[in-house]
């Protein structure tokens, strides 16, 4: 049971991870940009390329703290999903919804990696 719940965590944690990644670069350059041609917004991007190593290797300490870095997406999608119309405000839902899928992975197998659930 618990080798299956930790492939699909680091599954979905891998996936929603590289599907944010590519939505926030996607949405501030090509499909909806604050200003036409593309803005600098695109630079949110950059601190989702810190755990991504971690993230496809399963490094425990990785899913830990990209849990807390993840809460900026999140709140950046819910505000937006608000405040915009159009395709930005589905992109600020899929935003929303690949970040929860991606906290709630990595705090699943951050939980079930501890010394607690550890073989002896």
């Amino acid at each position: 049971m618990i080798p299956r719940l930790l492939s699909s965590s680091r599954i979905a944690a891998s996936i929603s991870l590289l599907g944010l990644i590519v939505l926030c670069l996607g949405w501030e350059i090509f499909w909806a940009p604050l200003r036409p041609g593309g803005s600098l917004l695109f630079l949110k991007t950059l601190p989702l390329l810190l755990p991504v190593f971690g993230i496809l290797r399963g490094k425990r300490y990785t899913y830990q703290w990209s849990g807390m870095l993840i809460l900026f997406y999140f709140t950046e999608g819910a505000v937006r999903s608000w405040s915009e119309t159009g395709l930005s405000r589905g992109l600020a839902m899929a935003e929303v919804l690949l970040s929860l899928v991606f906290f709630a992975s990595v705090i699943v197998y951050a939980k079930y990696t501890g010394q607690r659930y550890q073989a002896a």
